[in-house]
């Protein structure tokens, strides 16, 4: 193999402390968001409308936040997960200022901790990645692990380093954009006459409708974010694997699950932070998507009375509608239609 090509890394090629910038600097444009509404369908409002979004004190449409997190992961994507096996988790996700069309993303991860799994042949890298836009200023940090191959199987196990992240993301400690105000939201605009007061902790909300993302869709989505997988793209390898498919990349099933919450949750579009992410088992393209969510918190802001934070739980299933609630037993085993289990917090505006 040439010297000159990159074969990406592999577990014991990561140890805690190493620092990765990564490559291709990214300038978002209106051409992003138009392909990401073309994918996914997301209608809400502070991100498809300009006259919206300066409406509520911004000067321009954001990117919808999980467009910042595609684009930001997808830098870390040669450097971190080119071999890997598939994308765990997340934890401690915040987003720190507004992205918007014309703004240049870039990003860096430094590894905190490696374990090896328990057959010797691959390990867990726990990374946090960090986003900046072309002044140097943080967009948007999280932790993520994923599992990636080992090159030589018979290699010693390095020590056990894997760290310990928060369970959440304090609400005080979540962002919302400068400027952004609520206080004379157009809730008939938005959709939906639901404000913060109007969820209550431990409701559950069956978003009803169903979408099937297409192989072609799936490609095209993770070519966007210039993540290059090989487990998304390469059906020759993926050919000696038990399924014999490509794994579709785990934001596309998030963003479609996100898109079909906007039916009973279209108020709660602005994304403050990512608590925790599972994708508890594969998907495949051609199943239909369903999703549910459960209001795990509801926190008022200091010194806000135009909006709250709800903390959601989003879960998704596939070729399984959600009127039931699929959901994990005592035991935390799930049930195998179900593929993504995902906490966040959003901003919701306040009636009062």
């Amino acid at each position: 193999m040439s010297a000159k090509t990159n074969p990406g890394r592999y577990f014991e090629d990561f140890h805690p402390g190493l620092v990765m910038p990564h490559a291709t600097p990214r300038t978002v444009t209106e051409g992003d968001v138009a392909l990401t509404t073309a994918l996914y369908g997301g209608r809400h409002a502070l991100f498809s409308s300009a006259e919206f979004a300066r409406a509520s004190g911004l000067p321009a449409a954001p990117l919808d936040p999980l467009l910042v997190f595609h684009v930001v992961f997808g830098k870390s994507v040669p450097d971190i997960s080119l071999n890997a096996v598939a994308n765990l988790g997340y934890a401690e996700g915040r987003f720190l200022a507004p992205v918007t069309a014309g703004d240049t993303l870039t990003a860096t991860s430094e590894v905190l901790g490696v374990k090896e799994t328990s057959n010797g042949k691959t390990g867990v890298v726990y990374v946090r990645t960090t986003g900046a836009n072309q002044r140097g200023e943080t967009v948007l940090s999280y932790v993520r692990w994923v599992m990636v191959r080992k090159r030589d199987a018979a290699a010693p196990a390095p020590a056990d380093s894997a760290p310990k992240t928060a369970p959440f993301v304090p609400a005080a400690d979540l962002v919302l954009p400068e400027g952004l105000d609520f206080s004379r939201y157009n809730f008939a605009l938005a959709g939906s006459p639901h404000a913060f007061e109007d969820y209550a902790v431990g409701e559950r909300i069956d978003h009803v409708d169903g979408m099937v993302v297409e192989e072609a869709e799936a490609q095209m989505a993770t070519r966007l974010y210039q993540n290059t997988a090989k487990v998304h793209f390469n059906q020759h390898e993926r050919a000696k694997d038990p399924t014999g498919r490509r794994l579709v990349y785990g934001g596309v099933v998030i963003s479609t699950a996100r898109a079909l919450s906007f039916n009973g949750l279209e108020n709660a579009g602005l994304i403050l932070g990512i608590n925790a992410g599972r994708h508890v088992n594969p998907y495949f393209a051609g199943a239909t998507l369903f999703a549910w969510s459960e209001v795990l918190d509801a926190q008022p802001l200091p010194g806000r009375s135009d909006v709250g934070a709800l903390r959601l739980r989003l879960v998704a299933t596939k070729d399984r509608p959600c009127h039931d609630f699929p959901d994990k037993d005592a035991a935390g085993t799930y049930p195998p239609e179900v593929v993504l289990d995902l906490d966040y917090w959003a901003a919701v505006p306040r009636r009062g």
